[in-house]
């Protein structure tokens, strides 16, 4: 009998313990995550108690969230002013379906808790007064943001605009958008109700075309091929044979030049820089065989591509194949050269490595939010530019930005060219199959001292569908965001 009630005594003790533990580990180690998991149904509810900071656009002024104050048994309501505009950052904030990007990534701050506005909060309770949020100040100029929007219309795609000095996200929009607010509402029913129409819809509204998506690049990654080249001894003087089409190693495929004709009017031979002006597919797939898999997997490396680079939302970088992927498939290397393949890169990722290009070879980690601000108005955080790296010398970047002005100048982008402003740039037409080709177009200015670069994807060709060219069709808008950049 003892025997019996000492195995239960020690079960007990054994259950007890293990309950402690797990209360230890509830309240103290998973608390954090536990209080920012976006499924957490019971926090969320008491959160609407609380005055939810706002997020607020570059000037300080133009309100992308705010709350206000309701009659209902969720005191707060949250509201985007210019919704579609802004969705892809500000993300929602939903009673049923929780939080996405910068309502998730700062919600300490946007609640409340953070540590910055702990004395604040501690005066708001000893008063009675419900808790306030601290506000984001974002990089995003309002102005610029609704110029690019302007520019893309109501075409499928994404345009990104930095600062290259400081990797501050200048604009950042992606077609097609929603409105954030049918997910913020108090109505459960419909939220539920706009929730499934949105994920049902194959435009895939909720994925951003310009951080959550990637696509071919096309001929703007000949300014990453253009780079490993110098970084490799290549010189924009070199010369490479010219033909119109090139006979691939390890099969009877070729690989044609866009319109299947010899660039530059047939010379035998063409240099990296006049290629590059032109956008000679041949050239290029003559260079990355000549760098190789390996060379030219390091350099995509060096920018960022199949890595992590920090952001304030959801990013996925751009992705080019490890060398080894290439053991048994020359062809594939020579395609990848032109930016065709498996190569993917999104649109705010192209822009970061045509601002490395521009700020001398060193590429800033991108930045949407500069500023915490308590719910009294005063800064409490600032956010600093900081170095994602140096993929190239800032004399080769020298070399490559002279180059890619000479594409503005009197190659395939002087759709790009400002009055009295050099551009540096570079077009970009992907294939992709069954559909018509996506329109790129990179760029920054002034190409001596840049402010600004730019990245415009229109997907599927836009409104010219299989004519589309990315000097045709992305240039124009790129043009428009810089001019408007570099007068604000």
């Amino acid at each position: 009998m003892e025997r019996q009630i000492r195995l239960v005594a020690t079960g007990f003790l054994i259950l007890f313990g293990l309950l402690a533990l797990n209360i230890n580990y509830i309240q103290v180690i998973a608390a954090s995550d536990l209080a920012n998991n976006p499924a957490n149904k019971r926090l969320l509810i008491q959160e609407y108690d609380v005055q939810r900071g706002q997020i607020l656009g570059a000037d300080g002024r133009t309100v992308i969230a705010t709350s206000e104050e309701t009659e209902g048994a969720l005191k707060y309501l949250r509201r985007y002013p210019e919704g579609r505009l802004y969705a892809h950052l500000s993300g929602y904030y939903s009673f049923v379906f929780g939080r996405a990007e910068l309502e998730q990534t700062y919600n300490d701050e946007l609640s409340g808790r953070a540590p910055e506005v702990a004395l604040q909060t501690f005066v708001d309770e000893v008063l009675g007064r419900d808790r306030r949020g601290a506000s984001l100040v974002l990089t995003i100029d309002p102005h610029l943001q609704q110029t690019a929007a302007s520019g893309l219309g109501d075409r499928p795609g994404a345009v990104a605009a930095i600062n290259p000095q400081t990797g501050e996200v200048l604009a950042l929009v992606a077609n097609p958008s929603f409105d954030p607010n049918v997910l913020s509402s108090h109505d459960g029913r419909s939220i539920r109700s706009a929730w499934k129409r949105l994920n049902a819809d194959p435009k895939k509204p909720l994925l951003s075309a310009a951080t959550d998506d990637f696509f071919p690049p096309g001929s703007t990654f000949k300014i990453l091929v253009a780079a490993a080249a110098l970084e490799n001894g290549i010189t924009p003087e070199t010369s490479f044979p010219n033909p119109p089409e090139l006979d691939l190693p390890q099969t009877t495929e070729t690989l044609e030049n866009f319109g299947g004709d010899h660039c530059l009017g047939g010379a035998s031979e063409v240099t990296l820089a006049q290629a590059l002006e032109v956008s000679c597919n041949v050239v290029f797939a003559e260079v990355g065989l000549e760098l190789g898999a390996e060379k030219l997997a390091e350099q995509a490396r060096a920018f960022g591509l199949s890595g992590d680079i920090p952001f304030d939302i959801p990013f996925q970088e751009g992705n080019f194949p490890p060398a080894e992927a290439f053991a048994e498939d020359l062809p594939g290397v020579a395609f990848s050269a032109i930016g065709q393949k498996d190569v993917r890169i999104n649109v705010l990722h192209m822009a970061l490595m045509a601002g490395a290009i521009g700020n001398g070879g060193v590429m800033m980690e991108p930045k949407l939010v500069q500023e915490v601000r308590d719910p009294t108005g005063r800064i409490v955080r600032r956010l600093r530019p900081r170095s994602f790296g140096e993929p190239l010398t800032a004399e080769n970047a020298g070399t490559l930005t002279r180059m890619m002005q000479t594409v503005v100048e009197s190659g395939t982008g002087t759709a790009a060219q400002i009055s009295g402003v050099s551009v540096a740039g570079k077009t970009g037409t992907a294939q992709n199959p069954g559909t018509d080709p996506h329109a790129w177009f990179v760029a920054f200015a002034p190409a001596e001292n840049p402010t600004v670069a730019v990245a415009v994807v229109v997907l599927n060709g836009g409104d010219l569908g299989s004519e589309a060219t990315g000097g045709a069709v992305a240039a124009p808008i790129a043009r428009t965001v810089m001019e408007e950049a570099l007068t604000s």
